[in-house]
């Protein structure tokens, strides 16, 4: 069952947010234009993103400096030659939302 779930509030977030959905570990980032998602585990080798660094709406691997762009989640930078998945997000009366296609 998709659905919105409601995963932090805005005032959770500074710049970057690691965030366990019932075992699905997801990162948020607050960008001058917007509140972001992406999958918390790199495609290259296990690695959270929210371990990383943000720089110039990139995300880089604390592991081995694999980038990737916050706002689409394709790679910007090798090792990495896969993307991570990208989440929809709204912001809503303070909470931020998430859409989760497989929630129960």
């Amino acid at each position: 069952m998709a659905d919105w779930v409601h995963v932090a509030d805005e005032a959770d977030i500074k710049k970057i947010l690691a965030v366990d959905m019932n075992g699905k570990e997801i990162v948020l980032f607050r960008l001058p234009d917007g509140v972001y998602a992406l999958d918390n585990v790199c495609s290259h080798e296990y690695s959270r993103l929210s371990e990383g660094e943000v720089w110039d709406g990139r995300i880089y691997c604390a592991k081995h400096g694999s980038s990737f762009d916050i706002k689409t989640g394709t790679v910007s930078g090798l090792p990495a030659t896969r993307p991570v998945e990208r989440l929809d997000v709204k912001v809503e009366n303070g909470g931020i939302y998430v859409y989760l296609e497989d929630w129960y």
